[in-house]
């Protein structure tokens, strides 16, 4: 599959709901670091009576980067909700969903599924994270994937407690804000396992291939996401979204149609809602922004 295929892929790790992590390393212990300011693009659609705030997140960050302050906080402080892609589930009933819809138990395993080539290179990549060979033998191949695209930002020192998400809800609860979510952590899992076979062993070939860049690609993107540009981030979202129009589909345009209708709806109640979705979902041509005005519908900057 093309290389750039896989810089999506990756994206996708960092921009997306990680719903399909099993088990989460902590990772090690940060040395103590300086603050360093970020200011992530913030965006609003409103009318007469309802305001909706449109903020991207990125699910796993280190510690030490302030976002959440100057405008980010003062619109989520003037907000009545906060609305997320998803409400994460208690752990038990995440792992009843992966047993249910990521595990198989007959036919071959994920290893047999690949190529010799790609076997090799997909056990290597396993070995460098310290898993065993036979960690996702009896899981599809998008679960691997998934995976694999986000345990080595464990590895680099990248929290899930960090992460934009997780921030938002403590805030949100501290503030006694309602939270709810656009899918269901059974709808998130339930786009990579709809994927047809091919695509999702394409995407687990694509994942192990960029492993090794990771760590430059992600604080890339980082980068373009602190210093509020996603003119940038776009251009790394978007390569290779034309070599797997399927995958594409599934993960990004037809859930970024469905949440720019969801936004179109919301509209006719009043009230300000904090909306918080993976960054890579504002950024591009077939992002929210580009639905919304399918639906004449304008999001507009919010500077600060």
């Amino acid at each position: 599959m093309p290389k750039s295929l896989r810089k999506f892929v990756i994206a996708l790790g960092l921009a997306a709901s990680p719903v399909a992590l099993a088990a989460q390393t902590p990772p090690p212990a940060a040395a103590a670091t300086a603050t360093v300011d970020a200011d992530p693009a913030l965006w609003m659609v409103r009318d007469d009576d309802t305001t909706i705030y449109l903020f991207g997140t990125i699910h796993v960050l280190k510690p030490g980067l302030s976002w959440f302050d100057e405008g980010v906080r003062k619109a989520f402080d003037a907000s009545d909700e906060v609305v997320l892609e998803m409400v994460t589930p208690e752990p038990q009933a995440m792992q009843v969903l992966i047993q249910r819809l990521a595990i198989t138990n007959s036919g071959p395993s994920l290893p047999e599924k690949l190529s010799p080539e790609k076997r090799e290179a997909y056990l290597a990549a396993l070995g460098s994270l310290g898993l065993p060979a036979n960690a996702f033998d009896r899981t599809d191949p998008w679960f691997a994937s998934t995976n694999l695209s986000l345990l080595p930002l464990i590895k680099l020192g990248y929290d899930p407690a960090q992460g934009v998400e997780a921030q938002i809800t403590a805030a949100a609860k501290t503030a006694r804000k309602p939270v709810s979510g656009l899918e269901t952590a059974e709808q998130q899992l339930g786009f990579f396992e709809s994927l047809p076979d091919a695509a999702q062993i394409a995407l687990l070939n694509s994942t192990v291939a960029e492993l090794p860049r990771i760590q430059p690609l992600i604080e890339s993107m980082i980068d373009a996401w602190a210093k509020g540009d996603p003119d940038r981030l776009a251009k790394m979202m978007n390569e290779g979204l034309n070599d797997s129009p399927e995958v594409a589909e599934a993960l990004l345009t037809d859930r970024n149609a469905r949440w720019a209708e969801w936004i179109d709806t919301r509209l006719d109640k009043p009230g300000t809602v904090f909306l918080a979705v993976g960054a890579g979902h504002l950024a591009g041509r077939d992002s929210v922004m580009a639905k919304l005005a399918e639906r004449k519908l304008r999001a507009v900057r919010v500077p600060y």
